[in-house]
């Protein structure tokens, strides 16, 4: 199965859409006897522990929430602390909440369900204070976990076709997702959710990256059979889905081995059974790069995505003055984040609207995106209240930056619907849905440029994330009904795919305790 055979993805996201109809026919039901583990523990080896007193960045969050690019020369080799600061406000366990009969686990980035499906692996040359070597994260006790010992940065650099972030990176970052602990959940939904949660993570990553003067590159474009083997992972649970670069060293990586063992390391089941979705093993696979032929293919030029002109009012966003924003660090923002799970109808300010679309959608340092700036999505909106804009449907020309008005009116009960029947973007003071051109997408990166669709909005969701709890607001990511989304905002989004829906407006207080 190629990565230009499109038939398999398109297969994929029709098969996998949320209708009316669908999530009244389904029949699924949550076996809470088979919760499955959040955390991937291997039995046999030894914890090295991460410090947890972490170098200040003393770096104002929304100048690293719009950054897209650290720009250095000469050596940049994160130490030990940086690394741990960064693991940490990208997947650390921040808080804590009792429940009958137990304890809930959030961590620093938002996830679908809860469920954490998303494992982080580090590939390092020799560092100040750690050894070159292949590790892997847990968050459960703040380690690391030393997989192979010696330098792999080639096999990223090879498995890239020589990425120049990649091939000059100290540290490589590789992201994995693990089938059964979302799809326990979401069924085959879940593939889509790698990547939601997977970016929303990377929006945490690059910010506190940025904060700390540590170059960052998100890398999608890398032959697959070659990263899975360096993991050692069984690619029927575990795949790797992003890589992502840190630092710079003017020294290249080394040659990769010319061979490599199999480890077979013991893990710890995460559930006494697993259901197996084949769809979703499929969509991976014919996403797959099998050559580097097929990754240097991959790299270029963005499609352009050119708005109609307005065909109704536009207002211009008003961005708050930076001598009025939030002097809050990265990390303070960071550790006081959690999804909301209730909105009051208050309205917001547009200055503190218009502040987070802005900040939100500067642009993601990543191979997928050429020009800088470029995008896959468009945002789309229903604004419910936010003060001195009319309530209605809205078009985000983000280069200008303006909003288009649609169609004027109360579109409260429209926005709950289309999330899902649910409250939360009803009552929320604004529901940004993202919209992509799968066809041109898919035309021009292959089915691999599903993955690259559906992290971009999940980066940019994070980032809303971040600048909304900056802003003392809250937000939380929701899934949606595709085609209903579609015809909502057309004919406008006419031919657009429903990729991802945050919901942003004034937090109610919370019922249960944090602890």
């Amino acid at each position: 199965m190629s990565n230009r055979e499109l038939e398999a993805l398109w297969h994929y996201h029709n098969a996998t859409k949320h209708s009316y109809r669908s999530i009244r026919t389904g029949g699924h039901s949550l076996d809470f006897a088979n919760y499955p583990l959040p955390f991937k523990i291997y039995s046999d080896l030894e914890p090295i522990p991460l410090p947890r007193e972490f170098p200040d960045s003393g770096t104002g969050c929304f100048s690293v929430i719009s950054n897209t690019e650290v720009r250095v020369e000469g050596e940049v080799v994160p130490d030990l602390r940086t690394l741990a600061s960064i693991l940490y406000h990208s997947a650390g366990i921040t808080r804590r909440r009792a429940y009958p009969g137990g304890e809930i686990y959030f961590r620093a980035a938002a996830c679908t369900g809860a469920l954490y499906e998303v494992e982080l692996y580090l590939a390092c040359g020799p560092l100040p204070d750690l050894e070159a070597g292949l590790y892997h994260f847990n968050p459960a006790d703040f380690s690391l976990r030393k997989l192979r010992s010696g330098d792999f940065r080639g096999v990223l650099a090879r498995a890239t076709a020589n990425e120049p972030a990649i091939t000059h990176a100290p540290v490589t970052i590789v992201c994995t997702g693990t089938y059964w602990r979302n799809a326990w959940k979401y069924q085959a939904r879940t593939y889509r959710h790698f990547f939601w949660d997977n970016g929303t993570m990377l929006a945490n990553l690059l910010a506190m990256a940025a904060a700390l003067q540590v170059p960052a590159r998100v890398v999608m474009g890398f032959v697959d059979q070659e990263v899975n083997p360096l993991l050692d992972l069984d690619t029927q649970r575990e795949v790797a889905i992003s890589l992502v670069a840190l630092g710079h060293s003017t020294t290249p990586a080394p040659n990769p081995p010319s061979s490599m063992e199999r480890l077979d390391l013991k893990t710890v089941p995460i559930s006494a059974k697993e259901v197996d979705y084949p769809l979703m093993r499929d969509t991976h696979q014919a996403s797959s790069l099998a050559a580097i032929e097929e990754v240097t293919a991959w790299r270029g030029r963005t499609p352009v995505l050119n708005a109609p002109e307005p065909a109704g009012s536009t207002f211009d966003l008003k961005p708050m003055p930076e001598s009025d924003l939030p002097q809050d660090t990265m990390e303070q923002v960071i550790l006081r984040r959690g999804s909301s799970r209730r909105f009051t109808r208050e309205p917001i300010q547009f200055e503190q609207f218009s502040t987070l679309l802005v900040r939100a959608t500067q642009g993601v340092a990543a191979d997928f995106l050429d020009p800088a700036g470029g995008r896959l999505n468009d945002l789309y909106l229903i604004v419910n209240a936010v003060e001195g804009l009319p309530s209605g449907a809205y078009y985000l020309r983000r280069n200008e930056p303006k909003l288009e008005l649609l169609k004027e009116g109360e579109f409260r009960e429209q926005a709950g619907y289309l999330g899902l029947e649910q409250e939360l973007p009803a009552d929320a003071s604004v529901a940004i849905f993202f919209l992509a051109d799968l066809k041109a997408v898919l035309e021009r990166f292959g089915n691999r440029g599903y993955r690259a669709a559906q992290i971009e909005a999940g980066i940019i969701g994070g980032k809303l994330y971040l600048a909304a709890y900056a802003l003392r607001l809250g937000a939380t990511g929701l899934t949606f009904f595709d085609d209903d989304v579609t015809e909502f905002f057309s004919p406008h989004a006419a031919g657009k795919s429903a990729i991802f829906l945050t919901a942003v407006g004034l937090p109610a207080k919370r019922r249960l305790k944090v602890v």
